[in-house]
């Protein structure tokens, strides 16, 4: 083999290791990537996804004057936070979307969360964006629909808890309403995890 040969056969290994290195399979449903975001959390504090690299997190949608599901959605988000801990897998993120920014102020937030029993140690809700941003995040980077009620105070979005890997992308959806699916969110991040 010639020396021209060898150095292209190991150019093209280099090449093959080197995709192999990506982003690592984690047997999820979908890939998504989430766009890069800088938001206002219950703290009155910016937060931004670059905080989120190199961890799993959970996102969600809700809002405060949500009259249907928001409640049990935000409960069933902090017993994951309970059971994803008694497991071990602490340093997961939780971040929930407000879908109603102009009335959920981060204090409206805090109090709402709070009041379900949440520990903000490692959950972030989020507002201080328009409607309309919220709207695209919702439907390019979750691909969960998002609309203003007609003739409502209320909104129309998804009940999904999404999990995103450490590279940004959601993988996975839960239905957020349903107590029996946290389990289900439990050992599915036991196995990629």
């Amino acid at each position: 083999m010639s020396t021209r040969s060898k150095l292209l056969f190991l150019f093209l290994g280099l090449i093959l290791l080197l995709a192999a290195c990506g982003e690592k399979d984690y047997n999820g449903d979908f890939s998504y990537e989430v766009s890069d975001f800088s938001y206002t959390n219950q703290d009155n504090e910016q937060f931004d996804s670059g905080e989120l690299e190199g961890k799993f997190w959970i996102a969600d949608f809700i809002f405060t004057n949500c009259e249907t599901v928001c409640p049990n959605m935000t409960s069933n988000m902090v017993d994951l936070q309970k059971m994803l801990k008694d497991e071990g897998l602490e340093d997961i993120e939780f971040v929930s979307f407000s879908v109603d920014p102009e009335h959920d102020t981060p204090e409206k937030l805090k109090e709402y969360a709070a009041s379900r029993g949440a520990s903000f140690d490692n959950w972030n809700l989020l507002t201080g964006y328009e409607f309309q941003e919220i709207k695209e995040l919702s439907i390019k980077s979750f691909k969960t629909m998002l609309e203003e009620a007609p003739d409502s105070d209320q909104m129309i979005h998804g009940i999904n808890f999404f999990v995103v890997t450490p590279e940004g992308n959601a993988i996975k959806k839960f239905n957020g309403t349903q107590p029996a699916e946290m389990e289900n969110i439990v050992q599915y991040l036991k196995e990629v995890y």
